[in-house]
């Protein structure tokens, strides 16, 4: 197996960190894989909110109640935001800037998680994004994405297993409609 396929089979979502502050080159090397990122027309439509504050972190915890809380315990998360008027794939560049940024934290041997912002909701009158908005004075068009935690990990996480590849879901040439009650 190669160093990036060792990479990706080792990368998982970590929710509980040490408390345990990254360096600042930790930090500087996870904000310049985001900066590295392929976007599309060269068009760099995402930005980047670097919060390491505690109490800020916290609050930031908050804006999806019902699973945001472990955001509170990291030592860094990075708010990920684009700019759907620089381009029409502003979430696709941003994506890719979160994925390198967590495959450049595993690298190093730091935990990330994902938090999905971007269609969700802080109360059923106020989506996550706009709690966010408000919280950091992030200015419109920008929208906010997700939040990327990192941490060093309180416990490592089994690697995924290459014998569990859902295989079923590729497809050669064309598209088949797999249906396991139709087979015989």
């Amino acid at each position: 197996m190669d160093h990036f396929q060792r990479l990706l089979t080792k990368r998982r979502s970590i929710r509980k960190y040490r408390e345990e502050l990254l360096t600042p080159d930790e930090t500087r090397k996870i904000i310049e894989a985001a900066l590295l990122s392929p976007t599309s027309k060269n068009r760099h439509s995402w930005e980047f909110i670097a919060v390491e504050e505690k109490e800020m972190l916290r609050k930031l915890s908050l804006c999806k109640p019902q699973s945001g809380a472990f955001i509170a315990g990291a030592a860094l998360a990075v708010v990920v935001v684009g700019n759907p008027l620089d381009s029409d794939a502003w979430v696709e560049d941003a994506s890719i800037a979160a994925v390198n940024m967590q495959l450049q934290a595993e690298e190093m041997g730091i935990g990330s998680c994902w938090v999905q912002v971007r269609n969700r909701f802080y109360t059923d009158n106020v989506s996550s994004g706009d709690y966010i908005n408000e919280l950091l004075g992030i200015p419109m068009p920008l929208e906010v994405l997700c939040v990327i935690t990192f941490g060093r990990k309180e416990k490592e996480r089994t690697p995924a297993d290459l014998e569990n590849l859902h295989w079923e879901k590729v497809h050669i040439e064309k598209f088949v409609f797999n249906n396991p009650e139709t087979e015989s």
